[in-house]
């Protein structure tokens, strides 16, 4: 095995995807027990995501699922990818890492995005504006000054202030600008676009200042890989999620995952066909070498320290039996 590869950390996000005939709380109950494998699996890191008003995705309360999440493992560490900080008031976000760092020390990650919902009905729900974005690097900067106690306001956020909880930039587009200024990893995908990952891994390097969060760059690359006895089993990993973005482009619904051989029985039209192979296209999918030779060329080519891994499917055994393979690829 490369050295490349050896030399990486790999992690898990989950996006508590629905699927078809199986209900919310099932997807959710799915993101713990997937923890709990890649936990025993030996993975570095278990993240959870924030969707708002979305039907094909459960977890809309980040924070609350991490900590579901870390009741149920012991050592992996635990975290959001990301919590959308302009959906949220500082100090608010700072008391529930604060309140997840209290009960699970030294386990707790504090991914932070600055996205403000998937449609302008979900952004008035939430009283948020897509200009809301735009302050993402002076909220970002409150957020950490409420573990430091360097609020001007006098108030002390608790049990927050003097813990240290790791804090990620997802970063896309302006994120990577942010991140480097204020001195803390990012979390850049995804892979399917590689040009604009090595634009933004480089901007992100070229800027970056030194800070208390992190001494030196720290680059995680994000994105779906699936791992099969064939490359025909790993495409069928990869049809559910991808006819979902194809549908949900086409008729504004993001449904939930249906089953793959649902999906190939399918009559499309010619846009959604389309939308639906680029869907299937750019991945790290296939047998284990081809995935190790896919992992090898986007780590070269980012020099990233970590890979987040995203896959979601309908399949739930093929999806562990991925991220199986995918351990023995990266933990030899």
């Amino acid at each position: 095995m490369s050295s490349v590869i050896e030399g990486a950390r790999f992690s898990v996000l989950d996006r508590s995807r629905v699927r078809e005939g199986h209900s919310a709380g099932a997807a959710l109950r799915d993101t713990v027990a997937l923890a709990r494998e890649a936990e025993a699996l030996g993975f570095h890191r278990f993240w959870v995501s924030e969707h708002h008003g979305v039907p094909g995705v459960a977890g809309s309360a980040p924070t609350v699922l991490a900590a579901a999440v870390a009741a149920a493992t012991t050592t992996i560490r635990v975290g959001t990818g990301g919590v959308m900080l302009p959906n949220h008031r500082p100090l608010v976000v700072a008391e529930q890492f604060g309140v997840l760092e209290s009960l699970f020390p030294g386990r707790i990650d504090m991914g932070l995005g600055r996205s403000v919902g998937f449609t302008d009905g979900v952004r008035r729900a939430l009283g948020r504006g897509k200009e809301d974005a735009d302050d993402f690097a002076a909220q970002l900067r409150e957020l950490l000054g409420w573990f430091r106690g360097t609020s001007p306001t006098g108030v002390h956020a608790r049990p927050s202030e003097g813990l240290s909880v790791p804090p990620f930039v997802l970063a896309m587009g302006e994120g990577a600008r942010i991140a480097a200024e204020a001195g803390l990893p990012m979390v850049v995908g995804d892979l399917r676009d590689r040009d604009r990952m090595r634009r933004a891994t480089g901007l992100y390097r070229e800027r970056f200042r030194p800070s208390p969060w992190a001494t030196e760059p720290y680059v995680v690359v994000s994105g779906t890989v699936a791992v099969a006895g064939t490359p025909e089993e790993a495409r069928r990993l990869l049809m559910p999620e991808a006819w979902s973005m194809a549908h949900s482009r086409t008729h504004g619904v993001f449904p939930p995952l249906p089953p793959a051989e649902r999906v190939e029985a399918l009559t499309m039209t010619a846009k959604e066909h389309g939308l639906y192979e680029a869907g299937l296209a750019g991945h790290i999918a296939g047998t284990e070498e081809q995935v190790a030779e896919g992992l090898r060329a986007v780590l070269k080519e980012t020099q990233a320290q970590e890979v987040l891994v995203t896959t979601s499917t309908y399949d739930r055994p093929a999806l562990l039996d991925s991220y199986r393979r995918l351990a023995r690829l990266v933990r030899p």
